[in-house]
């Protein structure tokens, strides 16, 4: 873990956002719809705090777990390839490292380094998205999502139940500031949530299926269909990122379930 990684712009504006949000959420808008101290306003605010809290906890471990370097010392097995697209893939060197580089790894300019199964590099968790914090990525789009969209009724709900009559200017451009805040941030996760749902139920990574468009193309031109090398069904698909045990698939830091990252099952495989 690497705790520098926490002293970044980006990193520092999500933690002042999530503050911002659960504060006003649960100590202003909360409080003016139903109060906190009444049964239902204690059960709404407990809600949330847990939203909040697997948020942060998923934030955290996707920022200070190395998303998986490529091994100094790996060398591709040759042995047991389906085919010479396979062989050549495995032989990839890269232009940067000077070394050979695993299926579905790319170097990352920003990390200076080749990332094994490298979906992006994002800069609000200054951090590569790679194989071993996928699953934190993912599950923190997630909670942020459910947590931003439960954040949003609750702003609404106390909204309507205002006198706005009688309100300041001051109040009133407040609440249209957190407004204008809130819905950005919950369409822009649900948004974001919905694409990464459809890229794991696919097993591709942002760079795999903008680099897979082209080769999609050209089979369609060519009166053939196309479907993705790692796409081995939607079920499997997510239990190589989530794991087996369904009881864990919403806890970032269970991830025994990964190896060591420089070999993935592909349908060459489901089909032999």
């Amino acid at each position: 873990m690497k705790p520098k990684k926490l002293l970044s712009i980006p990193v520092l504006a999500v933690f002042i956002v999530m503050g911002f949000v659960y504060y006003n959420t649960v100590f202003v808008f909360l409080e003016d719809w139903v109060g906190l101290h009444s049964s239902v306003g204690s059960l709404n605010s407990l809600i949330f705090s847990l939203l909040a809290f697997f948020s942060l906890y998923s934030f955290l471990f996707c920022v200070l777990t190395d998303p998986g370097c490529v091994p100094s010392n790996y060398v591709p097995d040759e042995e047991g390839q389906c085919s010479p697209e396979e062989i050549h893939k495995n032989l990839r060197r890269c232009d940067k490292c000077y070394a050979y580089k695993p299926p579905r790894s790319h170097h990352c300019r920003v990390c200076k380094s080749c990332i094994l199964k490298m979906d992006h590099h994002c800069i609000w968790v200054n951090n590569c998205v790679g194989y071993r914090n996928h699953k934190a990525f993912l599950l923190l789009v997630l909670y942020g999502a459910l947590g931003s969209t439960y954040s949003t009724v609750i702003f609404v709900s106390s909204t309507l139940q205002k006198d706005w009559a009688s309100q300041s200017g001051s109040l009133k451009g407040f609440y249209i500031a957190c407004g204008v805040l809130m819905v950005g941030l919950c369409m822009s996760l649900i948004t974001l949530l919905a694409w990464h749902i459809y890229l794991v139920t696919h097993n591709m990574t942002t760079i795999e299926y903008y680099e897979g468009l082209r080769t999609a193309w050209l089979a369609r031109k060519s009166g053939q269909s196309y479907r993705h090398l790692y796409d081995v069904g939607a079920y499997r698909n997510i239990t190589l990122i989530l794991g087996q045990n369904m009881l864990k698939w919403l806890c970032p830091v269970s991830v025994s379930h990964l190896k060591d990252g420089t070999d993935f099952p592909t349908t060459r495989d489901s089909s032999s």
